[in-house]
């Protein structure tokens, strides 16, 4: 899966048609993906009648091809192919991007767009044991390693299997602060904490 982050309202081509060069989706500013699915990007810009295509580093670099790793295709779409972890290159897979639009009424240039690969690998999640006083507050944290911290979201806490629900226990008042700290009052005896998590990089 592919997620694409946005800011702003989309521009149409009906919005600017004057100009005969036209942003499709200026509002793109970032794209992750998965190293073993790749990603097809096309141009936000586009023109009538036809525009020449062409995308840039950030720097102002061209684009060019290199085999089974990154290819701008004639339609203007900029495909980066699924990779293996000793293939990672920072240059392709981890840079700023932008895509320009050329014809008899000029040239535009889109904004620069981040994208980046990252690698889906096993992880594990886990709450630090804690120690308090009877009677006491209690804080968990849910430790994510670093690599993943970006993309994963804590959904949901458990004890002994029974999922937390903020202010509905008897004996106990959790508060989930955040998504990666919960607070116990009035601590009263050993509990087992489980936590649930879900990586955004693979459900958009």
């Amino acid at each position: 899966m592919v997620c694409f982050s946005e800011l702003g309202p989309k521009v149409h081509s009906e919005d600017v048609v004057s100009t005969r060069l036209y942003f499709v989706n200026a509002s793109l500013q970032r794209v992750t993906f998965s190293s073993s699915v790749g990603v097809s990007l096309p141009c936000p810009a586009g023109g009538a009648p036809h525009a020449v295509l062409r995308w840039y580093l950030a720097t102002g670099d061209d684009i060019y091809d290199v085999p089974h790793i990154r290819h701008v295709h004639a339609n203007g779409t900029l495909q980066l192919y699924p990779f293996s972890p000793s293939a990672f290159n920072s240059f392709i897979h981890d840079n700023d991007y932008f895509c320009t639009a050329e014809n008899q009424a000029g040239k535009i240039r889109s904004p620069s767009i981040r994208v980046k690969a990252v690698f889906r690998e096993p992880y594990t999640v886990r709450v630090a044991d804690q120690r308090s006083m009877r009677g006491n507050v209690a804080v968990f944290k849910c430790l994510i390693p670093s690599a993943v911290q970006e993309y994963v979201s804590v959904v949901s806490w458990e004890k002994d299997t029974v999922s937390i629900v903020p202010g509905k226990s008897e004996r106990h008042a959790p508060a989930i602060c955040g998504n990666q700290q919960l607070d116990i009052y009035d601590m009263i005896d050993r509990m087992i904490w489980n936590i649930f998590n879900l990586s955004k990089m693979f459900v958009v």
